[in-house]
């Protein structure tokens, strides 16, 4: 990694991607267990500036990545990812780097550059924040979906954000906590608005009541 701190230039910010088969949303946790050295190298900086990375969802190719220009390496990524922002950290017995990460801001990736060991930097847009959003007694059967998702111990750990009167919160936390394909849950994140991803949770919580 660069010494650099992150810079913003024509509104543009460059930082580190995770590719990886999971999709963050904002106020989303995410734990990590970091064992490849170069994004070893990228957490310790990111810690070291008070900078964030990106984590973008992998079309193709593997979370292990190859070194650029080595055969195999293949990697393909969605445009659209999140800001993510280190929030806790340990280091296991195992030596392995755990941290915990928390979804900020939604990006479009501009354009990109692969090190030699395989880190990939970009130059990245953030997307305008969405609209708080007002929940409707449509939404009800929703709500008490993420309610009960919530009390589940496994969540309760992670103790996500969630504002149950904002329409924003509830699609974000529902998208992120269902068990939906990473695909499916990349759709919902490329929403621009809450009640458009909120129609579709709705349509998505029915085929799963079938």
């Amino acid at each position: 990694m660069s010494k650099e701190p992150q810079t913003v230039v024509d509104g543009q910010i460059n930082m580190p991607i995770f590719p990886l088969r999971t999709v963050l949303f904002p106020g989303g946790i995410l734990p990590l267990r970091i064992f490849e050295p170069r994004y070893v190298d990228m957490i310790r900086w990111c810690m070291r500036e008070q900078a964030t990375f990106g984590v973008v969802l992998l079309r193709q190719g593997s979370e292990v990545n190859t070194p650029a220009g080595a055969a195999g390496n293949d990697r393909e990524l969605f445009k659209i990812g999140t800001e993510a922002e280190i929030i806790d950290f340990n280091q296991a017995d195992n030596g392995l780097l755990g941290i915990v990460a928390q979804g900020r801001r939604k990006f479009s990736i501009v354009d990109t550059n692969e090190k030699k060991d395989g880190l990939l930097l970009a130059s990245v847009q953030y997307l305008p924040e969405e609209a708080v959003g007002e929940l409707t007694d449509e939404h009800e059967t929703l709500v008490a979906v993420l309610k009960d998702l919530l009390q589940h111990p496994l969540i309760q750990q992670l103790n996500p954000e969630v504002d149950l009167q904002q329409a924003r919160s509830v699609s974000y936390r529902l998208a992120d906590l269902l068990p939906l394909e990473p695909e499916i849950k990349q759709a919902l994140l490329q929403m621009n608005w809450p009640k458009e991803r909120l129609s579709e949770l709705r349509r998505l919580v029915g085929k799963f009541r079938g």
